[in-house]
């Protein structure tokens, strides 16, 4: 991060233009870091849309010229943005760019025949504590007349994390612990199952039928065997319910669940945020919508106020 900001000129093209610097970010996550950070300070524009995956996201010519007018692009990094599309629409355009997942000590994962950092790392909330003091960081590169602002911010961005993590516990704790048991579309959900304690019998790590990408979020190179497979060991874990994402086709894990008997417990946030004016539109409301679902379908003994 240091490497890359430290070539910038205060401002950059923002102060030559006497306009407000621009932020163009990957994610809608990321994106709203962002936003609580610089409030009206800067403008802060999203590459994806909500309900885009960043795994299998091919940038468009508009991409290209979203990206030709930031002053400083922002990145998860831990190869989220698939084939590394965020960087390489930075570097074409000759833009610095943050990665956000800098300093956080990621979970390996094991992904055909290889260990890789686990990319999600959103889903524990403390992380996203070491998010925002990287875009404190950033920004304060391209805009330090802004420093004070932006601390300040932070400051109280993240106290609402630290409420929103006490609250998630409190609610997580009313499911039984041998029924906290998370299967999902997809591999996001590690690091959430790693903070709140689910799935004990896999470590607490994720469970989910395509791994932690979701190039083959639809089953076409699953065989028959490894079907079986799946099916049986959906079985075999007890759960209670399985949650498609918003972010992954659901094809997949309604056949599997229905061939496992086992019913769906319904739609989780994952690699996206949801649109204006849904319950997920922001992350503190996403991570609590998915909270509450998560422990009405395994307890159904949620309280929804924080």
């Amino acid at each position: 991060m240091v490497a890359l900001l430290a070539t910038l000129t205060p401002m950059g093209l923002a102060q030559e233009n006497n306009s407000k610097p621009v932020l163009v970010a990957s994610t809608t996550q990321i994106a709203d870091f962002a936003r609580q950070i610089v409030g009206d300070r800067c403008q802060v524009r999203c590459i994806l849309a909500p309900g885009a995956d960043p795994h299998t996201y091919q940038p468009t010519p508009e991409d290209v010229k979203i990206v030709l007018q930031a002053d400083l692009c922002l990145e998860n990094g831990l190869h989220l943005e698939g084939k590394n599309w965020m960087g390489t629409l930075a570097k074409d355009a000759g833009k610095p760019i943050l990665t956000c997942t800098e300093g956080i000590a990621p979970l390996e994962i094991e992904a055909e025949g290889q260990s890789l950092p686990d990319p999600h790392a959103w889903f524990s909330i403390r992380n996203v504590a070491v998010y925002v003091n990287n875009l404190v960081k950033g920004i304060t590169q391209i805009d330090p007349a802004g420093k004070s602002d932006y601390e300040a911010r932070a400051a109280l961005y993240l106290n609402q994390l630290r409420v929103l993590d006490a609250w998630t516990r409190e609610q997580v704790n009313r499911i039984p612990t041998e029924q906290r048991i998370l299967v999902t579309s997809h591999d996001a959900f590690n690091y959430f199952c790693r903070e709140y304690r689910f799935n004990r019998a896999n470590d607490y790590l994720s469970l989910a039928p395509v791994g932690w990408s979701t190039g083959s979020e639809v089953g076409a190179g699953m065989t028959p065997k490894r079907r079986t497979k799946v099916v049986d060991g959906l079985k075999k874990t007890g759960a209670k319910a399985v949650f498609v994402e918003t972010s992954v086709n659901p094809k997949l894990i309604r056949e599997i669940a229905r061939e496992a008997g086992v019913r769906v417990g319904g739609l989780l946030y994952s690699d996206s945020m949801g649109i204006s004016g849904s319950a997920g539109e922001s992350y503190i409301g996403m991570m609590r919508e998915n909270v509450l679902l998560i422990v009405h379908a395994l307890a159904n003994a949620a309280n929804p106020n924080p």
